[in-house]
């Protein structure tokens, strides 16, 4: 019999180029934390972008549950994770270490079919719409003015997003001042999006967005904490950008929950935190019954295959830091080409595999 013969994991902390910060937080490096599972003489290759310790999960809690079974047989083996980190309280970084496991075991299980991991789970659509995302509260105007202009004028990428939410207290100057050179950069040819990553109380968020309404941003991401979803639906209900939210979501009641207390107009999904492809099949569902759409979150190489396959994808986040990483370390990449990024269908499995020789002087765990 076919089953899976092991697992192993490693950290890779990859710095950035430049201090990074949102609202609410500032970092200089990224940390992936790569899986690769084996059996039947194939290898597939699932990572995630979470603290260096989810490489812990997934050698001491994970493989144990894993090793031996059926390759075939994804959902049996997402199962098996959740119930064998029941006491490790799964949300978390432990669904983190499920996400990187669970990705390389439908990239295996492709693999072993000898086919596209894309015309596995199936295709709605050949590609996915993109929007540029950073625009850190750390750049300067000059900084942000030649990411926009790359995805729009270079890229071909119609829809931009930048970090806000840090000036609290005032009547948040700065951000506005940023919104105001991200439109006059992209003009009218891209739609503008702006996070602020719960840096804002409700009535803050409402302030801003009131006060920027000639700029017409199109998209609010986590005005308020995502934890308040009585004020994300407050914002909601008094602004015209989409609000959105969702990405620390780790399993198919947190979405029900956000869902159905009206917070969001589309519900963010980040397989890197939900539980890989599984998982993110069942959030997208959970927002379905809503009728409501699914962005996804990050790690766009990873994503492109389960957002093509699902009716309700709205886009896939080109996100500045994951795609600098991924070029860094990862073969096998697709390019945005006219706004979209479609999946890869020459190869079996997702297509990407790791670069190990340029990796390991990132190497932490």
């Amino acid at each position: 019999m076919t089953c899976v013969a092991a697992l192993e994991a490693e950290a890779y902390k990859v710095p950035t180029e430049r201090p990074e910060a949102d609202g609410t937080q500032t970092w200089a490096s990224t940390t992936a934390v790569v899986v690769t599972v084996t059996g039947d003489g194939g290898t597939g290759l699932g990572w995630t972008y979470a603290p260096a310790a989810a490489a812990d999960v997934v050698r001491d809690l994970l493989a144990p549950a894993v090793t031996g079974t059926d390759p075939m047989d994804v959902p049996g083996a997402y199962r098996a994770m959740r119930r064998a980190a029941r006491n490790a309280l799964v949300p978390g970084l432990v669904t983190a270490a499920i996400s990187a496991v669970d990705v390389a075991l439908w990239d295996l299980k492709a693999i072993l079919l000898g086919t596209p991991l894309a015309a596995l789970l199936g295709r709605v659509r050949p590609a996915v719409p993109l929007y540029g995302s950073g625009g850190f509260t750390t750049y300067d105007d000059e900084t942000l003015y030649r990411q926009l202009n790359g995805w729009v004028f270079d890229d071909g990428i119609p829809r931009v997003k930048i970090k806000i939410g840090e000036s609290w207290g005032h009547a948040a100057d700065r951000d506005l001042a940023r919104m105001r050179i991200a439109r006059e950069t992209v003009g009218t040819n891209a739609e503008l999006y702006v996070d602020a990553n719960g840096g804002y109380t409700a009535k803050q968020a409402i302030r801003v967005l009131r006060a920027a309404e000639d700029l017409d941003v199109r998209w609010f991401e986590e005005p308020v904490s995502s934890d308040d979803l009585a004020g994300l639906a407050q914002v909601r209900a008094e602004v015209t950008a989409d609000v959105a939210a969702g990405e620390y979501g780790t399993d198919p009641v947190y979405f029900r929950r956000m869902c159905a207390a009206g917070a969001v107009d589309c519900l963010q999904v980040d397989l890197t935190r939900s539980g890989g492809y599984t998982g993110f099949m069942y959030a997208a569902a959970v927002a379905d019954a809503y009728n409501l759409q699914v962005s996804t979150h990050t790690a766009p190489q990873l994503h492109a295959p389960v957002a093509a396959a699902i009716p309700n994808a709205r886009h896939i986040e080109w996100f500045a830091d994951h795609v600098r990483l991924e070029r860094m370390l990862f073969d096998g990449l697709a390019d945005p080409a006219g706004g979209d990024l479609a999946p890869q269908y020459e190869r079996p499995g997702h297509g990407l595999t790791l670069r190990r020789e340029d990796a390991a002087p990132y190497r932490t765990g």
